[in-house]
């Protein structure tokens, strides 16, 4: 499915339409992998919107969207709805219990003195058979792995090493549905995948991924977590915020290839009017050279 050098990939959510944060991330991702001569593959994460009738119609629009910035993929898109056989076969091989936690119980666990260090604190691996049979009458129970704590390290290209304690995470929701860190390991691992470039807020999650790949026998890719755009107040950038989508740029007359050169120039990879093209920006991609702080994309009010 991959090149023999790995590949690397972008993996959108189909709920929304991509914005410009989402858009300059995959052009970061792309970046990234056609630098280091990687593959790159798209990966539409629809396990929360299997259900939803516009899902297809959202993945399209994105795909047309990073088309129309000229990003190319180099291999079929991978559809999480179609791959729960994989994630659920995943499952075997990992030692896990069963957790009856509510939301509000695991708030108010994660709200303990120790909760810093483990934020599942293992309440459901403590239940006595007795009890646990009594709330498997009332509640359908998640699946957590059981991790007893391990330490897990991963080395970001923007980042450093980062090392944290791993919890015993939700690898399988109450509604049966495989939850995201599951998906996203079983993933990588399919595809090939040894690099992976994202948003910087998702970097909290990594060494549990890293941890979880090892555990199915993987290895953990490479990461590149990457400043988030943000608008005027420091928020992370949202569809509310204004024109911040393709359409809605494109509707004020503004084409593709502005949209590209502004988020070339928030990296510091083109000058503000510079018509530009992905593999012109390739020979300019030097990664210790990507700003390290959030974008404020007010920018996109002057397109």
């Amino acid at each position: 499915m991959t090149s023999p050098t790995g590949a690397g990939r972008f993996a959108p959510s189909p709920t929304s339409a991509l914005h410009l944060g989402n858009l300059r991330t995959a052009l970061l991702a792309w970046l990234f992998a056609r630098s280091t001569g990687r593959a790159f593959l798209l990966r539409i994460e629809d396990l929360d919107t299997q259900r939803v009738r516009a899902a297809a119609g959202v993945a399209a629009e994105q795909q047309a969207d990073l088309a129309a910035l000229g990003l190319r993929f180099d291999a079929p898109v991978v559809w999480q709805s179609e791959r729960l056989d994989a994630y659920h076969d995943a499952l075997v091989g990992l030692e896990t219990y069963p957790c009856y936690c509510t939301r509000k119980e695991i708030a108010e666990a994660s709200s303990a003195p120790h909760s810093a260090s483990r934020p599942y604190p293992g309440t459901c691996l403590r239940l006595t058979a007795a009890r646990r049979a009594e709330l498997a009458a009332t509640r359908p129970p998640a699946l957590r792995v059981r991790a007893e704590g391990a330490l897990s390290s991963i080395t970001d290209v923007l980042h450093g090493e980062s090392t944290a304690p791993v919890d015993d995470f939700v690898l399988l929701r109450n509604d049966g549905t495989p939850a995201y860190n599951l998906a996203v390991v079983v993933d990588e691992l399919f595809s090939g995948i040894d690099q992976v470039v994202r948003g910087d807020d998702l970097l909290e999650s990594s060494p549990r991924q890293a941890w979880l790949a090892h555990q199915l026998s993987g290895t953990a890719p490479s990461y590149a977590h990457v400043p988030l755009a943000v608008n005027a107040a420091g928020q992370r950038l949202a569809k509310r915020d204004g024109a911040v989508t393709l359409a809605d740029l494109q509707a004020r007359g503004a084409s593709p290839s502005q949209v590209l050169t502004l988020l070339a120039s928030s990296l510091g990879l083109a000058e503000p009017d510079e018509a530009v093209t992905p593999d012109q920006l390739l020979t300019r991609f030097d990664p210790d050279r990507l700003p390290r702080h959030p974008w404020v994309a007010t920018q996109a009010d002057a397109l």
